[in-house]
């Protein structure tokens, strides 16, 4: 099967309303050329999986300028300031995770677990809503695993076949996303022939990996 489609096929399959996990960390590691692809098309009301929202030029923040999302569940918004100000306003509904816990949801979504416990958040907002367990006398939350609709990845270099390989911090959460959704789109910075990545530099199996579609260099 060719996983090698242009930006305009694999487009076809993002529509309006959907659940989108996106790659990088301050847009580092960021697919780009599919983020701004998406901004074209004009695909709205976004319910947005990321570790931040970049910033109001660079990464996913530029779908936030554009009233693209309708809900970001991120670990920290600070570094775009219109993130912050829909979130004050209303206009647009932001759940702040830690970052620990948003990755460890992510993962437990990509292994099939039925979520995770973890102590971080007792005693403090995070907790509001959420199940309380006692293990050997002390409390956890129960956090629930986090899948998306369809997973933004960006690869540093990508093979036919679809193993991935990223660059130092690129990786970031991209290695996560690419194994907790429904369809996962790989942009590859470098698109080479299956066997030139050695095996044990793939971070990202092709076997989760749907479509590859060639980014910027």
């Amino acid at each position: 099967m060719n996983k090698i489609k242009t930006i305009e096929q694999a487009l076809e399959h993002i529509h309006d309303g959907m659940t989108i996990s996106v790659g990088g960390f301050l847009a580092c590691g960021t697919p780009e050329a599919l983020v701004d692809a998406i901004i074209e098309k004009g695909v709205k009301d976004i319910t947005l999986i990321c570790n931040d929202t970049g910033f109001p030029d660079k990464g996913v923040g530029k779908w936030v300028v554009k009233g693209m999302v309708k809900k970001v569940i991120a670990s920290h918004v600070g570094t775009n300031p219109e993130t912050g100000r829909l979130m004050n306003s209303g206009e647009m509904e932001v759940q702040l995770v830690p970052q620990g816990t948003l990755a460890e949801r992510i993962r437990a979504a990509g292994a099939g677990l039925g979520g995770i416990l973890t102590p971080t958040g007792i005693g403090t907002v995070i907790e509001e809503g959420k199940q309380k367990i006692n293990v050997d006398g002390k409390d956890y939350l129960l956090e629930l695993p986090l899948k998306a609709d369809v997973a933004l990845v960006k690869g540093s270099i990508v093979d036919k076949k679809g193993n991935v390989y990223y660059k130092k911090a690129t990786k970031n959460f991209n290695p996560l996303i690419a194994t907790a959704a429904d369809l996962v789109i790989v942009e590859a910075e470098e698109l080479v022939e299956v066997g030139e990545i050695d095996p044990s530099d793939v971070m990202t199996p092709s076997i989760f990996v749907d479509m590859i579609v060639e980014g910027r260099k």
